[in-house]
């Protein structure tokens, strides 16, 4: 068991010392395990766009994936407040995104998507074989999941290693899938 704080130093170290040969396989090798969901039944998913810094998950590939097999499907995409740690939900629009303070892209239009959200792309840094996850510690993503019916889906650059986070605390969202290069883990 470890802490989440030491689990989050670890793996950000673990991404950052990714050869960009290395870096650009998982990706290829987390796609095809996308391509692998059922998507049946989903008319919209919100997915998270990635810190390019930290060696986030290239989730562009998937919405690529998503808008040429299956166009129907609503994707939505998230602006963060940081005064009160929510998140607003706009439609995806490539040339409406612009990074913020945190190199995070965000859209910019006013657009508040209104509809059900299906599915959630969850980003993570680490989870574990109860399907609990270590984030960046703000909670955005478990007070958005906790107000929804939604299918959650965790995406992994790195194959479970935890058997247990230490300190996962009461308002802690576990997720439904966590994708990884290798597998879908299910819970």
């Amino acid at each position: 068991m470890a802490d989440k704080s030491t689990i989050r130093k670890q793996v950000l170290q673990q991404r950052k010392a990714l050869l960009d040969d290395e870096f650009l396989s998982l990706n290829q090798l987390l796609l095809a395990q996308f391509k692998t969901l059922d998507f049946s039944g989903v008319s919209s998913i919100h997915v998270f766009l990635p810190i390019v810094k930290k060696r986030e998950p290239d989730t562009f590939l998937m919405i690529d994936w998503l808008q040429q097999n299956h166009p129907k499907i609503h994707i939505v995409v998230s602006r963060a407040n940081f005064e009160d740690h929510s998140m607003s939900h706009h439609p995806f629009s490539k040339k409406d995104l612009k990074e913020n303070s945190y190199h995070i892209p965000e859209p910019q239009t006013t657009t508040i998507f209104e509809g059900k959200i299906d599915m959630v792309l969850v980003p993570l840094l680490a989870f574990d074989q109860k399907g609990y996850r270590v984030g960046y510690g703000k909670g955005f993503y478990d007070r958005f999941l906790s107000g929804i019916k939604a299918q959650s889906v965790g995406i992994s650059l790195f194959e479970v290693n935890l058997d247990e986070i230490s300190d996962v605390h009461k308002d802690d969202v576990r997720l439904d899938l966590c994708l990884t290069p290798k597998q879908v883990y299910r819970w």
